[in-house]
């Protein structure tokens, strides 16, 4: 587990516990203006059903939570492909924790798991190309820039472009 200014973050699974949390960023516009996903409609009894199906083989969605085990977002490997070695990343959180360093430390933890429990080889990402502060936060995490698609999705009426990045796993990078 990291520290982050005198407390401590913890990944676990999500419980039942942590969906009116959730919904708080779920109907944060500022937050999830830059989600495809209509999460201002969530209702309570969907964002419990979400997490009752929240982790398998496939799609691992956790919790970021603080030393006193209160959910601050949602961190995720989905798309977890044992062929290919790899996994999309996804990662949303309370508005009141974006620039506190705890996102920061949990996309370190996440990686740590991706790459060492999993024994991924590759974790990539897609955000939204005008979303600048995401896309720091991407890189500064050591995530590499491929590439941009051009008018790649329409939401909330017009075209947007896509960012994508991606890591490779840190043991072979040193091999």
């Amino acid at each position: 587990m990291e520290e982050f200014k005198g407390g401590m973050i913890m990944l676990r699974r999500l419980e039942e516990k942590d969906a009116p949390f959730m919904l708080k960023w779920m109907h944060d516009d500022t937050v999830n203006c830059w989600f495809r996903y209509p999460f201002a409609d969530v209702t309570l009894e969907k964002a419990k059903f979400f997490i009752k199906y929240s982790f398998d083989e496939e799609n691992q969605h956790f919790a970021i939570t603080d030393s006193k085990d209160e959910y601050m977002g949602t961190i995720s490997l989905k798309h977890i492909s044992e062929k290919d070695h790899n996994a999309e990343f996804v990662v949303a959180s309370r508005k009141e924790v974006q620039g506190t360093g705890i996102v920061e430390r949990a996309i370190t933890e996440i990686l740590r798991y991706a790459f060492i429990d999993l024994g991924l080889h590759r974790v990539y990402l897609k955000v939204l190309a005008d979303n600048v502060a995401a896309r720091e936060l991407y890189e500064n995490c050591g995530f590499d820039l491929e590439g941009e698609f051009k008018d790649a999705i329409r939401l909330r009426g017009r075209y947007r472009n896509m960012a994508w990045y991606a890591m490779l796993n840190w043991k072979e990078k040193d091999v």
